[in-house]
């Protein structure tokens, strides 16, 4: 069923048109990966999609009902950027006070009992080990922030999930280790997510799709292996040389044991 719809969407900034009449159907608990060069108009589409931008044209729907008129914080959306976007002077966990994975349900005026008793297994299930509840961002590694700004993001239930290059910041090693996580966990949970790189490993990696982003609009939506045998422009075969990819890997590593 698809749960994410969006019809002729369209953003422009001035004279530029950073998203050109998009459409796209994303199915419930999809791991869609949108993957294009720096200035494609990927980020754009994100912030559309959580409601940090408003489209000049188009609409978007979430489990049938159009949000264009519905603010960020209500969509149901939650975004993970880049830079992880933590708040510096708060600690990973905190029962007592303010912290980066409580602090959503603090504002939502959660008992405190009942954020702790929320926060705890989800902490655990993303691997975020209670002796981290104590530090503050600038004394974990880039892993450790992925974990914490996922967790953040998580709490509140959102229905859908948008992620803005996260691993950008990441040394090779650490990177496809938390590829490894970011998609065990969506086997898990399942919620459907967007996820947005130019790097074409992430793509492989985690997407269930791969949708190929050029100049504002789709050149293409499809699985890795279709992307590579039937690529529907010359911009797709270009993007998707065999020769630089490991498809027989890939496919390996995605068909593993989880």
């Amino acid at each position: 069923m698809d749960y994410l719809v969006i019809r002729s969407l369209t953003k422009k900034f001035g004279n530029v048109v950073a998203v050109d009449k998009l459409n796209l159907n994303v199915q419930a608990g999809e791991l869609l990966v949108v993957i294009g060069e720096s200035g494609c108009g990927k980020t754009t589409l994100l912030r559309l999609i959580a409601g940090l931008e408003d489209p000049d044209d188009g609409i978007i729907y979430i489990g049938g009902i159009p949000v264009n008129d519905i603010p960020a914080g209500q969509r149901g959306v939650q975004i993970i950027f880049q830079h992880f976007a933590l708040w510096p002077h708060m600690k990973v966990f905190d029962e007592r006070r303010d912290s980066n994975m409580g602090f959503p349900l603090r504002i939502r005026r959660w008992a405190r009992d009942k954020i702790r008793e929320h926060i705890r297994p989800l902490a655990k299930s993303l691997q975020i080990n209670e002796n981290l509840f104590e530090r503050k961002p600038d004394t974990l590694s880039g892993g450790e922030k992925q974990r914490v700004a996922m967790a953040r993001a998580m709490v509140t239930a959102p229905k859908v999930m948008v992620m803005d290059e996260p691993l950008s910041n990441l040394d090779p090693p650490s990177r496809g280790k938390m590829r490894e996580e970011i998609r065990s966990f969506h086997k898990e949970n399942r919620l459907t997510t967007i996820y947005v790189t130019h790097n074409i490993a992430d793509g492989l990696d985690l997407g269930d799709r791969i949708a190929v982003m050029h100049d504002g609009r789709f050149e293409q939506i499809d699985t890795a292996e279709n992307l590579q045998a039937n690529p529907a422009s010359p911009y797709v075969a270009d993007f998707f040389k065999p020769a630089d990819l490991r498809f027989a890997e890939v496919a390996a590593w995605r068909s593993r044991p989880a």
